[in-house]
Order: structure tokens, then C-alpha cells, then sequence
């Protein structure tokens, strides 16, 4: 999933002090589960602006709404109308949420109150972790399921760099080296051969920006 954090609450002040009617905008999928902008989250910012408006004297109001994606038109659409009633929309959502709800609001000001980290796991409860970089050509079953690109700390794709010791990164703190993780998965799956193996080239195509995709359904004739 998705993971981001809620920006620091004076830098969001910051930077909707010039507007009087705001609505804040949740997500209610990745950022809803790392509890950075789903309804709740929604819920307290709204009254933590609220009381800040209320200590400054600034007589600003605030608005909430959550929906189910920001990143899906067909969410977007049923509150148009509403979010054109304010005058900025402060969005909880992850940044391609963001670029959504801006160009279908065009040209309404949409601020974002996250900072959007990396696709990940959850670990423990309220803990995520990076697995994912989106390179566009998984190799995972190369690795035992484990990926280099992301989990090495130099994305390295054909073996250690030779700094570690005792499994650990060579990068510090309680950081596992990813080839001594590979090594242990391939050895349990009976697939050391794997690591012998030069990997190929990495296809920096692959991830060419912005990148975009369409289902070959969709391209097909329609009778």
C-alpha cells in the first residue's frame, strides 16, 4: 500500500492562512490504514485547525469530507458541487490523490496535508516499511522474495557489496542486509543456483516518467 504521513500542523497552517473556507478532503483506502488521512484523521485536523482559528482570530471555517479513493474519478464526481463551495481544498489523501482532485477542481487551490513516503507493508501495529520501489519489471522470484532494489541500501541486483557484518548493513543502525536475507531464503528454498547468476542490465526504460498504463481490454473493438 500507499504510505505517507501528516505533514507538521504549522507548516499546514502555513499554507492555508489565505483562505477563509476550507475543506478538508480524507481518503479512505492506503492512508486511511497508516492512519495518516482517513476519516479520523480528518476528524481531529478539522478541529485542531478549528481551535487554532479560534486562538488566532483568523475566522476561518473548515469543512470534512472523506471518500473512498481520491485517486478514482468516479469518487471524485459526487462531491464537485460541495468542494466548490470553499475557497481550497486541503487534501489528506496520497500525492497522486492530490493531482486528481486538482485537475477535476481546476482551478481551485488543492493543498496537500501529507507527505507521501513509499509503497510498503505493516510490519507491527503502527509500524510500515518500504518492499516496493515500482520499477516496472518485478524479478522477485529471482531473490526468494525479497527485493535488492529496494531492501539494499545501494539496490544492488548481483550480490553484496562486501560491507556488512554479523547480516548487517553496512548503512547503520539495526538495518538487515538484503543479500544475507536473499541468501537465507534461497537456501530454504533449495535455489543458491539463483545467486550464482549474473543478473541482467536493469531496464531504466521501465521506469521512464511519468509512466502510464491501459488495459488491453479496453483497447479492444468494441461490437
Amino acid at each position: 500500500m500507499i504510505v505517507a504521513e501528516r505533514k507538521p500542523f504549522e507548516e499546514i497552517k502555513e499554507k492555508i492562512k489565505d483562505y477563509k473556507k476550507v475543506l478538508i478532503l480524507g481518503c479512505g483506502t492506503c492512508v486511511s490504514v497508516c492512519m495518516a488521512g482517513g476519516e479520523k484523521e480528518v476528524e481531529l485536523l478539522a478541529s485542531q485547525l478549528r481551535m487554532a482559528s479560534h486562538m488566532d482570530n483568523t475566522g476561518a471555517e473548515f469543512g470534512e469530507d472523506t471518500i473512498q479513493r481520491q485517486c478514482d474519478r468516479e469518487y471524485i464526481e459526487p462531491i464537485v458541487d460541495k468542494a466548490n463551495e470553499y475557497d481550497a481544498i486541503l487534501s489528506m489523501g496520497c500525492g497522486a490523490g492530490v493531482q486528481l482532485v486538482a485537475s477535476m477542481l481546476e482551478p481551485k487551490p488543492i493543498i496537500p496535508a501529507l507527505n507521501t513516503r513509499f509503497i510498503g507493508i505493516a510490519e507491527d501495529e503502527g509500524s510500515w516499511s518500504e518492499r516496493c520501489r515500482a520499477c516496472g519489471n518485478c524479478l522477485l522470484d529471482q531473490y526468494g522474495g525479497i527485493c535488492p532494489i529496494t531492501i539494499c541500501a545501494k539496490g544492488l541486483t548481483s550480490g553484496p557489496c562486501g560491507g556488512s557484518t554479523l547480516d548487517k548493513c553496512e548503512a547503520g543502525g539495526d538495518k538487515d542486509c538484503a543479500w544475507a536475507l536473499i541468501y537465507k531464503r534461497l537456501k530454504q528454498q533449495g535455489k543458491l543456483d539463483n545467486i550464482r547468476q549474473m543478473a541482467p542490465l536493469r531496464d531504466f526504460s521501465r521506469q521512464a516518467h511519468p509512466a502510464r498504463q491501459v488495459s488491453e481490454a479496453n483497447l479492444a473493438p468494441r461490437t
